[in-house]
């Protein structure tokens, strides 16, 4: 049995915040966006450009099989990573844009981190090799 790793797929209180947050501040792009009759929610497909790899953001309706509520900061996801040419200079930018700021840029090893906040939470690894 071979496993690959897909996607991650992460529930949002906002689709419409949310999906701004991830398009317009992460510069990702929508590749699909497909309501879910099932449970009255919806979803959408996003990738940055030059990676292969996907995030889907889920919305679900208070009282539908698939909500978890009460919305638990993240629903418990620990991170989400991206890699930048300057990860202090990609925070100052994206807090100016209205990220929430969650950690300012430190230097781990060879490596330059920083970490802002998604609309519900979520931190946003932003990271550089020095």
């Amino acid at each position: 049995m071979r496993y690959t790793h897909a996607y991650v797929g992460i529930q949002v209180r906002d689709l419409e915040r949310s999906l701004r947050f991830y398009r317009d501040l992460l510069g990702m792009e929508v590749l699909r966006r497909e309501a879910v009759p099932e449970t009255g929610g919806e979803w959408v497909e996003l990738k940055s450009p030059g990676s292969p790899h996907l995030l889907e953001l889920n919305w679900y309706p208070e009282g539908s099989r698939h909500f978890r509520g009460p919305y638990r900061n993240g629903d418990e996801l620990d991170h989400l990573a991206f890699e930048c040419e300057d990860a202090a200079a990609a925070y100052r930018e994206l807090v100016g844009k209205g990220a929430g700021p969650a950690l300012e840029p430190f230097l781990e090893g060879g490596t330059q981190l920083a970490y802002i906040s998604d609309p519900d939470g979520i931190w946003i690894e932003l990271y550089s090799e020095r």
